[in-house]
């Protein structure tokens, strides 16, 4: 999980055959090292297929993805423990190096109170295995702390490291993202540093999910604090551009955030490798 990537949303939200096809083009297309595939329906993702495109491009990949509320981890850790075995399996079998996400419970996971004791319990319980089935499978697990009004459960780095630090797992990681962190951490900056010992993955996205550099993110705090760490995991670009109303409706995406995907890919990506450059990231 080296380099530059750009989360597949960017081109489209189901992997099927045509959308993985799009996507993989897209990125070479685009120069990435590797692409974050959005894995919401595992058992419909044609593994051989994708792993024949993905090597035939030379491209790397991780996946991601939310539990849907049926195995929420918090109330059903069996049924989470389930599901993700089937996520990872499909992830090592599409030649993917990594798992990660909201892997802990749903977007939009909001009981209206702080977690309780037994929550966290379910879902360290539910991630301990997850993580060892992903172990076994050769690739890494990763949390992704998202803001308040999408889950109650992990919403800063600190949070996430707690977590990382209950389970256990070696394979485990912390995957922030500057969206949530510019609204939740006491500067993205301090997040940053609170997650440094397990920090391996992040989301470049804007404070609007839009075009990167046309918002109020600090992207000058953000490389210039993951430089001083000697970060050197993926960063990748996620920007929301057309969601289907399921997805959107957990991501609270009422309007367009950008003109269309080219403004992203156009003027949000070349400001986000040139910052990166600036600070020798890449």
């Amino acid at each position: 999980m080296k380099g530059f990537g750009v989360h597949t949303s960017m081109w489209t939200m189901r992997w099927d055959r045509t959308g993985a096809e799009h996507a993989v083009a897209a990125g070479v297309a685009d120069g990435m090292d590797f692409i974050e595939i959005a894995l919401l329906d595992p058992p419909s993702a044609d593994a051989e297929h994708s792993r024949d495109l993905l090597e035939k491009a030379g491209l790397k990949a991780v996946c991601s993805l939310g539990l849907p509320e049926t195995v929420w981890a918090s109330h059903n850790p069996d049924g989470a423990v389930k599901f993700l075995k089937a996520a990872i399996e499909k992830t090592a079998a599409m030649g993917a190096l990594a798992l990660s996400g909201v892997t802990y419970g749903g977007i939009g996971e909001r009981s209206g109170l702080p977690p309780t004791e037994q929550e966290i319990d379910n879902v360290a319980r539910a991630l301990g295995a997850a993580a060892r089935h992903a172990q076994d499978a050769g690739i890494l697990f990763g949390i992704e702390p998202v803001n308040r009004y999408e889950t109650h459960l992990i919403n800063t780095a600190a949070q996430g490291v707690a977590m990382i630090e209950k389970v256990g797992a070696e394979n485990m990681f912390l995957h922030l993202d500057t969206y949530h962190m510019n609204i939740e951490e006491k500067g993205a900056g301090n997040g940053i540093l609170d997650g440094r010992d397990h920090l391996r993955y992040i989301h470049l996205s804007e404070s609007d999910r839009g075009t990167p550099g046309m918002g109020t993110c600090d992207w000058d705090e953000i490389f210039a604090t993951l430089a001083a760490i000697g970060f050197d995991g993926g960063l990748a670009m996620e920007s929301f551009v057309n969601m289907p109303p399921e997805i959107a409706h957990g991501l609270s995406v009422w309007r367009p955030v950008a003109e269309d995907h080219r403004e992203v890919m156009d003027i949000g990506l070349p400001f986000l490798r040139n910052k990166a450059r600036q600070y020798r990231l890449i």
